[in-house]
């Protein structure tokens, strides 16, 4: 799996081709998915599926946690938001990397309501937020 590099610039960043070549930042997106949304918030509810999904030594278990949503992807990478921030060496150019929003940002929801739109929230204003 990826590595995180030593820069300074947070995001993601394809792997140089050779020594000379510049560095490539990856494009930084957002997706809204009521599915996506629903995995961060059970996340922030569980800490081993947040472990799960950020152990980048098992995509293995990443592919089959969003396969059970309905995503199917080759190289699915889950990065903390200090991963990203710290920055993150791209290896395969199929890798498709999500950044879990913090769970710092959120208070706990009142009785009868969810974090749902909190995540969607978050995942909005966080680059490559799931």
């Amino acid at each position: 799996m990826g590595q995180r590099n030593q820069k300074p610039e947070r995001g993601i960043w394809k792997n140089k081709a050779n020594i000379n070549d510049q560095d490539v930042k990856v494009l930084d997106f957002s997706y809204t998915s009521d599915v996506l949304a629903q995995l961060v918030v059970d996340a922030w509810a569980s800490n081993p599926l947040k472990m799960k999904l950020l152990n980048h030594n098992n995509q293995t278990a990443v592919q089959q946690e969003l396969a059970n949503r309905g995503v199917f992807l080759n190289h699915p990478v889950v990065l903390s938001e200090a991963e990203y921030n710290t920055g993150w060496q791209q290896e395969d150019d199929d890798e498709v990397v999500f950044v879990l929003p913090d769970e710092a940002r959120i208070i706990p929801a009142t009785a009868g309501k969810t974090l749902l739109e909190t995540a969607k929230l978050l995942m909005a204003v966080t680059p490559n937020g799931i």
